[in-house]
């Protein structure tokens, strides 16, 4: 039996290179949200600090999609830090967040109202909707 602590160094770097950054199941179901709200906007916006996920430039604001793993959802169980390679995992993962933080005081000193979408929130439809509606007022 294989544990994920154990694997090749090829076998591990072929794992990770299945880890998607964009158009993953969570960003799918904020833009059908979106869509169904009858929301226009644009996706993956590289010109932006950060490339936030979904934009509306006239409106000016902007929806991150964090997983809660990568982006270290605080009180998440998925937001956990792994036992192994402890150290590693927290380095990676705190320079994320710090980018994060980074990315998201510049789109607010260029006058973008920004919201981040958990991977956890988009689960129910109900909450999720709820999340985006009170945004876009």
């Amino acid at each position: 039996m294989s544990r994920a602590g154990f694997r090749t160094t090829a076998k591990r770097s072929k794992l990770m290179s299945k880890v998607r950054r964009q158009n993953t199941s969570a960003e799918m179901r904020v833009r059908q949200e979106l869509r169904d709200l009858g929301v226009g906007y644009r996706l993956h916006a590289k010109d932006l600090p950060g490339t936030p996920d979904i934009v509306n430039r006239s409106r000016r604001w902007a929806i991150f999609v964090n997983g809660c793993f990568w982006h270290m959802h605080e009180g998440c169980k998925r937001g956990a830090l792994p036992k192994r390679n402890h150290r590693q995992w927290l380095k990676k993962l705190e320079a994320n967040k710090e980018r994060d933080w980074r990315s998201l005081s510049e789109l607010l000193d260029l006058g973008y109202s920004v919201l981040v979408v958990w991977e956890c929130e988009t689960r129910d439809p109900v909450q999720l909707r709820t999340i985006l509606s009170t945004f876009l007022r």
